[in-house]
């Protein structure tokens, strides 16, 4: 009771406000809406909503609620804008200035308010941030000294009071339904020891921090239409960190910042570093600065400002993950937590006020040079081309224009260093466009840097990811469309009832997801193994391999009804086909042209698994297959019927926990006919139990061959960080003849790597469906000796076992849910599993 009462003191004792004053009773008190002070209990999202929606309807003058957009699980994401009641009714002029001084279109204006963007606890268990933003609302909107009057007479404040509200309900929960009469500071209190997936991710168990660039998420792109909406000056991006830490707060390593943030930003941060320092001097809280974190990648959102000539700060507070927890530095409470987040949140407003004319003018001459830079820049532009897979070339133009970067047709053919770059699929993106150095970030390809030690990953190369070919060009092509691309209305389709089948192209990247929902209504598909040509009423026309048919002749009655109100939903790029005899390859009827199935799939996740990979294994199967998969612990494997799966995926993770048993049961299975999926340490592990045939080299070997002469102490932390390979993107060489290759364009295949696990090609042929190529390293870091070795080692083998498959990748094929490309051989694993044999005893059938 005693260490209870304490922690009730500490409290009370932080929430005087950052500047003293009397507060009017108009606007409610945080505890008054919630039934507690915030840090007694952790509110839910629902409580922070019941609050701000509060707040704004007792000073509707100072302030503007608004819902942005909606989380996979269908939580309201929310902004509370406040502002003087003068600022809040020009409010729409005020920004329309703003933007055009930010984008370099007007002078600067020093009558015009600072813009501040408030955002907190984009990872869900770390709720100091979400709860501090009750706090600062409440002394906003009440307090009546002159001071808090002037911030919001000189700002306009975005507040954004929980950037992940499915991962903050995850951990809110947990913590709260295990706080007892006092709070329990023992670190091995079950309410201190998440369980897996913990709060940290997002519904699909994502880091929505690392998805500012990616745009794969609801609330990402919730929050970048604001961001382009509004363009703050600042974005306070407020984070926890480990329990034995103080508090955080940027400039970070200086080593480490992006090479597309100007120096500006890198100068005022450093001056608004003065404000967070006096704020917790005055009451003698410890904090640190410049180590430990960077600001390199752009997609974190203490960077994704800065190439906006924006400043962003990342907050990082010594978490209680809990009410109270033992740390080094005595016991933590979540009061004090939030406390700092509170005074933060105020120095950031006052640095803001304090330098609005700095910031003003920072925006607006980095929009100045970057017109510059672009005018001067040697590479006019970027080609990009996808001739078979339009959906995919679309969804990266979608991105480019949801961050503003617009993208022009080409009405001609292109040539650039011996490549034509054709008309109706090929786009040009300029560089002189006003998000000239987000462009040039998304479309880096550097491999060296200054320094080479990355908190987070050094390549992010957009077209990689979506396996769109591009160059860039030192010309402009003459001939563009006249107005940047657009996301097309979908078209209508007509269907011939008299077609003796019809033929669904496997290269777009909609086919999985077409074919998985043709099968769940019940349609019966099929798939040719190999090219063929088929007449249509328009003549002969050619069909790659991995093509789906829908004959005729083995459809239910109704069935051209039913097909013509499906398209009507999902609009379907099918051939419709006038004979079964073809011209060309095998014949529609041929016992080569076999059956698909919906793939009935068990996705290994739990404890001891990988979740942020099960996350985007779940998340691409959704929306590249189609197919929602069943999830199960590891430890439950033994307790389930695995006859009726079709797949299985293992994740990255630690499958130590399985014995002998589990090896037998999962080997029957593949016996049986099941098809297995592994990636990275789950490959390992496989190869272990001998149920994989690989040979594989330690991680430990590979980091050997990275070395330095006569290191001192100094050099531990570079050493370390050249002996991994943080986050890089390789080239592959793979098999376009092979079924897990079907519908990819070309033979090269970029790949996400940040693993050192190293496969052999098979000695056997037929296995060894993808390798490094001989210039592996397309962008980011990775130390030469790495680079080297990874030289045509494999990347994806291919095996039977029995009358199963097993496939095994060294990499993850859908990083960050945004590496599409490679997600195909994930894609056809699960429909194209069984239509290969690496075996000797591949017949046609019985005679």
């Amino acid at each position: 009771m005693r260490t209870f009462t304490l922690s009730l003191l500490m409290a009370t004792a932080f929430f005087h406000p950052v500047l003293q004053a009397q507060n009017a009773p108009v606007v409610p008190a945080p505890s008054e809406v919630l039934g507690f002070e915030p840090g007694q209990w952790h509110a839910r999202h629902d409580q922070l909503e019941a609050y701000l929606r509060a707040a704004a309807a007792a000073a509707p003058d100072r302030t503007r609620f608004d819902i942005i957009g909606r989380t996979h699980e269908q939580r309201p994401l929310l902004q509370l804008i406040l502002s003087s009641a003068a600022n809040m009714q020009r409010l729409e002029q005020i920004r329309e200035a703003h933007l055009a001084v930010s984008r370099g279109e007007k002078q600067p204006d020093p009558t015009l308010p600072a813009i501040v963007w408030l955002g907190y606890s984009i990872h869900g268990n770390e709720a100091s941030g979400a709860n501090a933003s009750l706090r600062v609302v409440h002394q906003l909107l009440t307090s009546t000294d002159p001071a808090v009057k002037n911030l919001l007479d000189n700002s306009i404040i975005l507040l954004q009071p929980s950037l992940n509200p499915d991962g903050n309900d995850r951990f809110a929960t947990w913590v709260n339904m295990h706080q007892g009469t006092a709070p329990v500071a023992d670190p091995q209190h079950r309410e201190h020891v998440e369980p897996w997936p913990n709060g940290r991710p997002n519904h699909y168990w994502f880091d929505l921090n690392r998805d500012w660039l990616l745009l794969q998420h609801p609330e990402s792109r919730a929050r970048i239409a604001q961001f382009h909406r509004w363009r703050p000056q600042i974005v306070a991006d407020f984070h926890e960190m480990g329990t034995n830490s103080t508090f955080f707060f940027q400039p970070g390593i200086p080593s480490r910042n992006s090479p597309f943030a100007p120096e500006s930003t890198i100068k005022l941060t450093n001056q608004l570093a003065q404000f967070h320092a006096k704020a917790l001097d005055e009451v003698n809280r410890l904090y640190f600065t410049e180590e430990a974190f960077d600001d390199f990648y752009v997609g974190k959102g203490s960077t994704y400002p800065d190439v906006h000539g924006s400043v962003g700060i990342l907050f990082e507070q010594g978490s209680s993950r809990g009410h109270l927890q033992e740390s080094l530095q005595s016991e933590l409470s979540f009061s004090f937590a939030i406390d700092n987040q509170y005074r933060t949140s105020f120095s950031t407003l006052n640095g803001a006020v304090a330098h609005k004319q700095d910031l003003q003018q920072a925006q607006y001459q980095f929009a100045q040079k970057s017109k510059e830079q672009a005018r001067l820049d040697p590479v006019r532009g970027y080609l990009l081309r996808e001739a078979a897979d339009q959906s995919r070339l679309a969804a990266l133009l979608k991105l480019l224009k949801q961050h503003q970067i617009a993208a022009y047709a080409l009405t001609e053919d292109f040539q650039i260093n011996g490549k034509t770059f054709e008309a109706g699929h090929s786009y040009f993106v300029p560089v002189e466009q006003s998000q000239y150095n987000l462009l040039k970030a998304a479309f880096n390809t550097d491999t060296n840097f200054r320094d080479n030690t990355f908190y987070d990953v050094s390549a992010w190369t957009l077209p990689y990811a979506y396996n769109i070919d591009f160059a860039a060009s030192r010309k402009a092509p003459s001939e563009l469309a006249a107005e940047a691309w657009t996301e097309p209305a979908a078209t209508a389709q007509t269907f011939n009832d008299g077609a003796y089948a019809y033929a669904l192209p496997w290269a777009d990247q909609q086919a999985p997801v077409q074919t998985a929902r043709l099968l769940q209504a019940g349609f019966q598909l099929r798939v040719a193994p190999k090219a063929f040509s088929a007449m249509t009423a328009q003549g002969v026309q050619q069909f790659a391999a991995g093509t789906v048919l829908l004959p005729a002749g083995l459809q239910a009655e109704g069935w051209q009804q039913k097909l013509r109100e499906f398209a009507q939903k999902q609009p379907l790029a099918l051939s419709a086909l006038t004979s079964g005899l073809t011209p060309q390859g095998q014949d529609l009827g041929s016992n080569q042209v076999k059956p698909l199935v919906l793939p009935e799939v068990l996705l290994v996740a739990g404890p001891g698994i990988n979740s942020t990979e099960a996350g985007e294994l779940w998340f691409a199967i959704e929306r590249l297959a189609g197919v929602s998969p069943s999830m199960a612990e590891p430890a439950r494997l033994k307790r389930l019927d695995l006859a009726r799966y079709s797949h299985i995926l293992l994740p990255d993770g630690n499958y130590n926990s399985w014995g002998d048993a589990e090896v037998a049961q999962l080997k029957g299975w593949l016996e049986q006919g099941g098809v297995l999926w592994a990636q990275k340490a789950a490959v390992s592990w496989l190869a272990e139990k001998n149920l994989l045939q690989a040979k594989l080299k330690k991680a430990s070997e590979l980091r050997a061959l990275v070395t330095m002469t006569a290191p001192a102490y100094q050099d531990k932390e570079q050493l370390a960080g050249r002996q991994r390979i943080a986050g890089a993107i390789f080239q592959t060489d793979v098999d376009l003849s092979h079924p897990l290759t079907f519908g990819l364009p070309r033979q090269q295949l970029p790949v996400f790597k940040n693993d050192l696990l190293l496969m052999e090609p098979a000695e056997q042929p037929f296995v060894t469906v993808a390798r490094y190529s001989d210039q592996a390293q397309l962008a980011g870091y990775a130390d030469p000796a790495l680079v080297n070795v990874f030289r045509n080692s494999a990347t994806v083998l291919a095996h039977n076992v029995g009358e199963g498959r097993i496939v095994a990748m060294t990499d993850n094929p859908v990083f960050r849910g945004y590496f599409v490309g490679s997600g195909r051989l994930l894609v056809n694993s699960l429909y194209f599993g069984k239509l290969f044999d690496s075996g000797d005893d591949s017949g046609d059938g019985d005679e």
